[in-house]
């Protein structure tokens, strides 16, 4: 099943039972909290408990992100994830991590020490969709249960927490019609994310749901593994096919994805860079879009899903209903698994003027961290202080 055909299988199969979630305009406020990140490969965090149905506070969580050229999964995600697990088991609960650095065997093989390990339970972030479904079914076999994380994974899944990743696309391609107008003679350029996310498509579909007939799609480019060199070889290539002026904007699916696309249009001489989206709102992603170099970036927040994800790990673990607790307000269905239980939080279109009610607000920056000496004048422009 291609990219494009899981997409539309997942986007019709969402059972929404919170319909708020299409209406909320701002993210859920909760504090993060930097705690010392574990090295790449996996690392123990206190004993490891044996696997069982149910359990008590002392348990043991395998927590597995995909790469490191995503920022957000090492600062921000796993220490939310992990602090979030201590304060629900009072401090008893304890952590393993690895990230696969993109290497989808690599993944497999940490899953599968996992399970040798005897977590109770692992949250994974897969590197790829599908090819991570034997080292899940592996875990059901043994009895640990599989929460997927921010993208849903092929195999015995038995929760899913994430955001509304077509609305996540939907609000990068209406910031761009917004900004441009509705003009056919608008040229896009698209620059969509990896075609081994299942959520890639998604935000893709999103995003053409609000462009198409109402721009011209002058060129589209999935990117490899979300890797921000293979977007700069895509963007190079546009740019020597269609001049960098007749570029009236870009769709890019990520902040790395943004942040190549915009070196390419700056080299190329461009006088002011068209409007280029992004996502996860990365520190400088923030600053570009002060400076006016970005138009806008998605905000999620990361310290809700991280903090949905622990719980819902933690109950699971403990025998109670992630549904009955509302810790699971939705439902998905993957290509393997029907109705695995969700929850889905909101995004929030990230501009120059809501930064201090987003990442601010939500301690995931300091001003101090966004408005240094390069971006003063522009932090003072919007009265960031």
């Amino acid at each position: 099943m291609n990219a494009r055909t899981t997409s539309t299988t997942l986007s019709t199969r969402i059972r929404r039972r919170a319909t708020v979630l299409r209406r909320t305009a701002t993210a859920l406020v909760a504090s993060a909290a930097a705690v010392s990140l574990a090295s790449c490969g996996v690392s123990d965090i206190g004993d490891s408990a044996e696997a069982s149905p149910t359990k008590g506070d002392d348990i043991t969580v395998g927590v597995l992100f995909p790469d490191k050229d995503t920022k957000r999964y090492e600062q921000f995600d796993y220490p939310n994830i992990k602090k979030k697990i201590a304060e629900l088991t009072d401090n008893k609960g304890v952590t393993k991590y690895a990230n696969a650095d993109k290497d989808a065997e690599t993944q497999n093989s940490q899953i599968e020490q996992m399970v040798a390990d005897k977590v109770d339970i692992i949250i994974l972030d897969a590197v790829d969709s599908k090819a991570v479904a034997p080292a899940v079914q592996k875990a059901d076999d043994a009895g640990i249960p599989v929460i997927a994380y921010d993208r849903l994974a092929e195999g015995p899944i038995d929760g899913y927490v994430s955001f509304d990743n077509e609305l996540v696309g939907q609000v990068q391609g209406r910031a761009l019609v917004e900004d441009l107008g509705d003009s056919a003679a608008n040229k896009i350029v698209m620059m969509n994310g990896s075609p081994s996310d299942p959520n890639a498509a998604l935000f893709k579909d999103g995003a053409l749901s609000e462009l198409q007939d109402k721009v011209t799609i002058s060129e589209s480019f999935d990117t490899k593994d979300w890797d921000p060199k293979v977007a700069r070889v895509n963007m190079e290539q546009v740019v020597a096919k269609l001049g960098a002026d007749n570029i009236d904007a870009v769709y890019a699916a990520n902040d790395g994805i943004a942040g190549a696309v915009i070196d390419v249009l700056k080299t190329a001489g461009v006088a002011k860079v068209p409007p280029v989206t992004g996502q996860d709102a990365d520190l400088d992603a923030v600053q570009r879009i002060l400076s006016g170099d970005q138009y806008m970036t998605v905000y999620k927040s990361f310290p809700t899903q991280a903090s949905a994800a622990a719980e819902m790990a933690v109950a699971k673990v403990q025998g109670r209903s992630i549904e009955f607790e509302a810790l699971a307000k939705d439902s998905i269905d993957s290509p393997t698994t029907k109705n695995i239980p969700a929850q889905l939080v909101p995004p929030v279109a990230l501009t120059k003027n809501n930064i201090q009610d987003t990442v601010i607000a939500d301690e995931i920056y300091t001003v101090k961290q966004i408005c240094t000496a390069e971006f003063k004048s522009d932090c003072d422009a919007v009265n960031l202080k």
